[in-house]
């Protein structure tokens, strides 16, 4: 919302912004309804006229993770002009979320910290899976430009990208910071050179 706006914020707006603060610092586990509730400042009814249940809320701020990096990567690859900067633009999307002002610190991929707390075959760990494909198409894509006649070596270096992406923001997550990502970003680009 911006700072011109003076209409107030949603009960839903409110319960997402405390679950995607909460759930963040302290998982989706750890985080109780009552706390949501609390946080946002509503009642517990508002909860259930917004959503069905907890589940639901999860799956909400799931998605809410995936469009807020898909922002992140737009802004990155507007300025790209060609394939490689494409592709660094994913990094950087990668580094943009690693060095975001979190109230607690920086610890990892949102995303990944919920599907560990999700048990196997849940829906929101089909939705983080989903997430992570959809990363590694992007880059599939910008690298399918930049080796236009080389479709199995674009596709096994996004493959590799993916991998090292997940690694660094892992790692950057232990570590606090996009340091790491940054690192990888550097390690991809040099991967990218044409001999």
């Amino acid at each position: 919302m911006s700072t011109t706006d003076s209409s107030p914020e949603s009960a839903r707006d409110r319960l997402l912004g405390a679950a995607r603060v909460l759930f963040y610092n302290n998982g989706i586990a750890a985080t109780g309804i009552d706390a949501i509730i609390k946080r946002a400042g509503v009642a517990k009814k508002s909860l259930y006229n917004n959503f069905e249940s907890k589940a639901e809320l999860v799956a909400t701020y799931i998605e809410i993770r995936h469009d807020e990096w898909l922002e992140l990567y737009a802004r990155r690859v507007e300025k790209a002009k060609t394939p490689k900067e494409k592709v660094l633009a994913v990094f950087q999307a990668y580094d943009d979320h690693a060095e975001f002002a979190y109230e607690h610190g920086f610890r990892g991929c949102g995303l990944l910290n919920a599907a560990a707390e999700l048990p196997a075959g849940a829906p929101g760990r089909q939705a983080v899976r989903g997430h992570k494909e959809h990363v590694e198409a992007i880059v599939t894509t910008h690298l399918l430009e930049l080796f236009p006649t080389d479709e199995a070596k674009a596709r096994l270096m996004a493959r590799h990208f993916s991998f090292l992406l997940e690694g660094a923001i892992s790692r950057a997550g232990l570590e606090g910071n996009g340091q790491c990502v940054r690192q990888a970003m550097d390690m991809a680009a040099s991967m990218m050179e044409v001999p």
